[in-house]
């Protein structure tokens, strides 16, 4: 298994977003998840899977965190993915996004609502099993998703994306 490695933040500036708050959510807390998942996979090296016990072992916490600090790492890596472009779609995912909400707009406003209404993520994907775009929300980055789905676009709304620079209005 190779390592995980953090991505460097392609953009600076963020219209609303401090580099303060951009520098810590990138350089310290992203990279957090990155390195936290690396020693995760090493612990799961050598852990004892025979102690294996559903209400507490090293194998459960681990497997269980593991999801937490993958997710963690896949998810800011969408999120910072789309910072800094005009935040409007082109193309087929205009087309998408449009066929299935019936405007730009109408999109919006469920994403912004789903972001206000969950904890930690408000996420747009692809839904393979019905071949159509959903919004889902996620209290936390290991509980929320739904199984073959392919995120396109995440929202961080925990409160380390924000706090820094709008407190907590």
């Amino acid at each position: 298994m190779s390592k995980h490695v953090q991505k460097p933040l392609e953009v600076k500036e963020v219209p609303g977003i401090s580099a303060k708050t951009l520098e810590i959510h990138h350089g310290k807390l992203y990279a957090g998840y990155v390195n936290k998942r690396n020693e995760i996979e090493e612990k799961l090296k050598t852990v004892d899977f025979s102690t294996a016990n559903q209400t507490y072992s090293d194998v459960r916490g681990l497997k269980h965190e593991e999801t937490f600090a993958a997710n963690g790492q896949i998810l800011h890596e969408y999120y910072f993915a789309v910072l800094g472009g005009d935040g409007k779609p082109t193309g087929k995912i205009k087309d998408a996004i449009e066929k299935r909400w019936g405007s730009w707009e109408k999109f919006v406003t469920e994403f912004t609502a789903t972001g206000m209404a969950a904890r930690g993520w408000a996420i747009l994907a692809f839904d393979w099993s019905d071949r159509e775009l959903h919004i889902y929300a996620a209290d936390q980055q290991n509980q929320g998703g739904v199984w073959g789905c392919q995120p396109l676009l995440a929202m961080d709304v925990y409160e380390h994306s924000y706090f820094i620079d709008h407190g907590s209005d």
